[in-house]
């Protein structure tokens, strides 16, 4: 029986344990030549199959460990689950080997010529496997119900530098970069890149990676990650992951983050100058106990992961900078889940916007919102307010070590609710949350006296002293709040005294070309050709290519694409799409 809809992963097949896979990185081609040894659990009792997941593999051979060729067949193709294979195991068979090409269109790849880079002088690499694009690398159980363990070792051309979400171990005689996950990850978390790196010490155990020329603006921006993780480790015990390292990807990286356990993926448009972005490493640290060590056991439970983890990074941020600031960003969460549940249901699709979802034949990334992440925090609100914070607290902190390494789902949270505190699902009705569209009336909200300043001043033009001491978070929601009639004048006045389309934050920038795209104030055109040319981030993404005149978006979008990764290429194209 299948155990994910995105995922051939049959429950009565083997179990993949482990696997060690090697590959050479072909720049030319666009492809990595590669061998992989999956071992099984146990040995098979019988013959039987063993499907795995893959797409667009060029799949050379299949054989035992011991080199006896297997009986193997690709299984139909589908649009979202790729090209599976299903090989027969005979009777007794422990370990089997694949070797295989990827494609030159491997969806978790994205291969950046040298003048892509910021050095210009040598291409990149990297990867991104979330939701189910390992499966374009490594034919798999592609599910995060399954989590493996596995050693890796890549073949890079001479001056390049590989790094990976696992431990390194020496290089090779044959020059190749050895590495080792000794603790078992969901297959989406596999990730690594290749490219002209280099690497400073923040801390005994957190070291920040980036080209050289921004290497220096990188470790200042991340200077304090030790303080984050103390303030973490207090919060939801001892950080399990050994180290803590950070890759500054380049401009194309289509996320925020990505919470890849040892080596955190974080965007460069986190570089401010100012530490005013770090909130992004609070969340992909948080991580590294919500989701990373426990894992939701497929895309339809994914609140499991962003929910508690958002609800964990406002927790870490309330430590390290107070209250008012933690109430800041739930406000602004809370503005883009609105917005979202919004969409959802102009769309059609109010199903969407529950927390636990039917996702059979759609794909995860065209399903992907802000609503697990901050409606999932809002129920967690919830029942905090309901409990009380050291009695909630106490109950999320059993939770993360009954299921420390090991995939949930939301009935297990259920249980573990009702097992520590019972009647409390009834008094917040949890079934209204999590099969309920939209959010519920007793959604606790966000309070402060920062944020009451603020609400006074939406749709003036306040002075400059009055905003000196300001936030990202209270821009953002400044600019989000301000009325799209205020009109080509008032906006005008409203750049040259605050220098918005200058800015160097780029959450700023983004919520500032959105208000005034959207107003009609087309002065900002420039400037917003300029940004959606220069950054990959589809957080900034989708609402600049929505707010854009159709036939500037097009153009753009014509000009750009190939700059975009594959996730973000489908994202906006699936925009443009829309009448």
């Amino acid at each position: 029986m299948r155990i994910d809809p995105h995922s051939v992963t049959d429950d009565a097949q083997s179990v993949i344990q482990h696997f060690t896979w090697r590959a050479r990185v072909d720049f030319a081609q666009r492809r990595l030549h590669c061998e992989v040894t999956l071992r099984l659990q146990a040995p098979t009792a019988a013959a039987t199959p063993l499907d795995l997941d893959a797409r667009g593999l060029d799949v050379e051979a299949v054989t035992s460990a011991e080199g006896a060729p297997l009986r193997w067949a690709p299984l139909p193709t589908d649009a979202v689950l790729g090209t599976p294979l299903r090989v027969h195991l005979p009777a007794g068979v422990g370990a089997l080997t694949l070797r295989y090409r990827t494609s030159a269109e491997a969806s978790a790849l994205q291969w950046l010529d040298a003048a892509q880079t910021h050095g210009g002088r040598q291409p990149y690499l990297f990867s991104q496997c979330q939701a189910i694009h390992a499966r374009s690398l490594v034919p798999l159980q592609d599910t995060p119900s399954r989590r493996v363990t596995f050693d890796a070792s890549l073949e890079v051309p001479a001056g390049l530098t590989a790094v990976m979400a696992a431990a390194p171990r020496p290089r090779g005689a044959d020059g190749r970069f050895h590495f080792e996950m000794p603790q078992p990850i969901p297959p989406y978390l596999l990730a690594f890149a290749v490219g002209d790196l280099a690497c400073k010490a923040l801390s005994p155990r957190s070291q920040v990676w980036a080209e050289p020329g921004v290497l220096e603006r990188a470790a200042w921006e991340f200077a304090e990650v030790e303080r984050h993780l103390h303030a973490a480790e207090a919060l939801f015990g001892p950080y399990d992951w050994e180290r803590f390292d950070l890759l500054v990807m380049p401009p194309s990286f289509p996320y925020g983050g990505m919470e890849n356990p040892r080596l955190t993926f974080l965007t460069p448009t986190l570089l401010a100058g100012d530490r005013s972005l770090v909130n992004v490493l609070a969340h992909e640290l948080a991580h590294s106990w919500t989701g990373n060590l426990v894992t939701n056991t497929t895309a339809e439970h994914f609140w499991l992961n962003e929910g508690f983890t958002v609800f964990a990074e406002r927790r870490i941020l309330e430590a390290l900078e107070g209250p008012e600031v933690a109430a800041l960003h739930a406000a602004l969460g809370r503005k883009e889940l609105d917005a979202a549940v919004a969409r959802f249901e102009a769309a059609g699709a109010p199903e969407l916007t529950r927390l636990r979802t039917k996702l059979e034949g759609i794909d995860p990334d065209e399903a992907f919102s802000v609503v697990p992440y901050e409606k999932g925090y809002l129920f967690l609100r919830t029942l905090e307010v309901a409990l009380g914070r050291e009695a909630f607290d106490g109950l999320l902190q059993r939770w993360l070590a009954a299921h420390r390494f090991q995939a949930a789902d939301t009935d297990d949270f259920l249980r573990h609710v009702e097992a520590q505190a019972p009647g409390l699902l009834a008094r917040v009705d949890a079934d209204r949350w999590l099969d309920g569209a939209g959010v519920p009336d007793n959604a606790p909200a966000s309070g402060s006296s920062r944020l009451e300043a603020l609400r006074r001043v939406v749709g003036t033009l306040p002075e400059v002293a009055d905003t000196a001491a300001w936030s990202t978070a209270e821009w953002q929601l400044f600019l989000d709040a301000t009325p799209r009639t205020l009109g080509p004048a008032r906006l005008a006045e409203l750049d040259a005294r605050f220098s918005l389309s200058t800015s160097k934050n780029a959450e700023v920038l983004c919520a500032w070309l959105t208000l005034a795209l959207q107003s009609g104030h087309l002065q900002v055109l420039p400037t917003a050709e300029a940004f959606v040319s220069q950054v990959g981030r589809m957080k900034y993404l989708k609402p600049l290519y929505a707010a854009l005149p159709r036939e500037d978006a097009r153009r753009l979008f014509a000009a750009n694409r190939a700059r975009y990764h594959p996730i973000a290429q489908q994202v906006v194209a699936g925009l443009l799409a829309k009448p």
